[in-house]
């Protein structure tokens, strides 16, 4: 079949208005478990600093004869640790000409990039608490970094062949040779911080071996729903031995890392919160800078461990 000669048809009009949705489709995600868990505290100056005692090892041998003089115990100082605060950024520079055109989906052009950056901002800063960086104090030439999870946790780390603990974050740990993820390699590090004193309540983990995870059996039994067609096979909640932890996925962390932390020692230094501030204007254009400065503060690394070098394919 054929149209009728001289049909006037969508493929000769000039003038039909677009179709252009007024919505714009962005999925990049936004959640940010350790920043959203960590305690959030002020810094005062460019070296954060804080202290960490222990207690001396319980004794076997603590007896004491009767109307005997006492013996003056050891007194142990504290330990001083610090960690740089690392400056972050983005920037945003618009026309004065796009700011006022007609455009889908947002109002203004500023505003719409300006609210993308700040998710861009705290993105970066949860994959620079949780990676593997030692601490860059910084010169007039060179930025100041602040040193990672990874670069401080050392106590209760288990590595692959060839693999190196961090040390007080200004160390970055070396990386192993890679193996799976196994339910013992969880549960040696999960002992372990109980031991060192910590109580953990959150496993962190990345999207591959989260559903290694969910693969352990444990002595449970999987449930499957019959009457809702629904089947079961997510671990969101480990029982172990020394506690209950939530199973938390991390979209931004590094997968080679399995995390068993506990929060209530760690916390992010801010310097200066997240903000925002104008460029100067040098044309047509409008500049804005999102800007923040802070540091991960350790506050006892014994109390959290690390499944370190695993498998992530």
């Amino acid at each position: 079949m054929a149209q009728p000669t001289n049909t006037f048809d969508t493929y000769d009009s000039i003038g039909e208005r677009e179709d252009l949705s007024d919505v714009i489709y962005n999925i990049s995600p936004t959640d940010t478990p350790f920043l959203s868990s960590a305690a959030k505290v002020k810094a005062t100056a460019v070296l954060h600093e804080w202290q960490t005692d222990s207690l001396a090892a319980a004794s076997t041998s603590n007896a004491v004869i009767e109307g005997d003089e006492a013996t003056l115990d050891a007194v142990t100082a504290t330990t001083r640790l610090s960690n740089s605060c690392q400056i972050m950024d983005k920037t945003v520079v618009i026309t004065g000409t796009q700011e006022v055109v007609d455009k889908a989906g947002r109002a203004s052009e500023l505003a719409y990039q300006i609210a993308k950056k700040s998710k861009e901002l705290k993105r970066d800063l949860e994959a620079q608490l949780t990676t593997n960086n030692a601490e860059v104090t910084g010169s007039a030439t060179a930025a100041r970094e602040m040193g990672s999870l990874r670069a401080w946790v050392a106590t209760n780390d288990v590595m692959g062949t060839s693999g190196t603990s961090g040390s007080v974050g200004n160390t970055a740990a070396t990386d192993g040779t890679q193996r799976v993820f196994t339910e013992s390699l969880l549960k040696t590090v999960i002992k372990s911080v109980w031991e060192a004193g910590g109580n953990p309540t959150m496993i962190m983990v990345g999207p591959f071996n989260k559903q290694k995870l969910s693969g352990f059996t444990g002595n449970s039994t999987r449930f499957d729903a019959g009457a809702d067609a629904t089947l079961y096979t997510s671990v969101d909640v480990y029982a172990s031995d020394f506690g209950q932890l939530q199973v938390v996925p991390n979209r931004f962390s590094r997968d080679r890392d399995a995390w068993v932390l506990d929060m209530d020692y760690w916390g992010v230094a801010f310097l200066r919160d997240f903000s925002m501030h104008e460029l100067s204007k040098t044309g047509d254009s409008e500049k804005r800078q999102l800007i923040l400065e802070a540091t991960l503060e350790s506050r006892n690394e014994a109390a959290s461990g690390c499944v370190a070098d695993l498998t992530t394919s």
